[in-house]
């Protein structure tokens, strides 16, 4: 029987650290707080590698966002993350 751990093995500590820095983004958090919360000592590392980095092709982005929402609303996820 597989476990949730299994499920989510393609969530990796960085693919975490950058989820967390957008929806602290999103929600109105300086780059000076996000940069803090992941302990970084210098802010141009949190811009530079996790934030600011907006959807280029905004069809893209909504396809991924419902392929996503599909997967959830499944209640599963493959192991190795969705499918490229």
């Amino acid at each position: 029987m597989r476990s949730l751990a299994d499920e989510l093995g393609w969530v990796t500590a960085h693919v975490f650290r950058k989820t967390t820095a957008t929806i602290l983004e999103e929600s109105g958090q300086s780059p000076r707080q996000i940069a803090d919360q992941l302990g970084h000592a210098q802010t141009t590392t949190t811009v530079d590698d996790y934030v600011g980095r907006r959807a280029r092709n905004p069809e893209a982005a909504r396809h991924l966002e419902q392929a996503l929402r599909d997967i959830h609303e499944q209640g599963r996820l493959t192991p190795e993350g969705p499918a490229i």
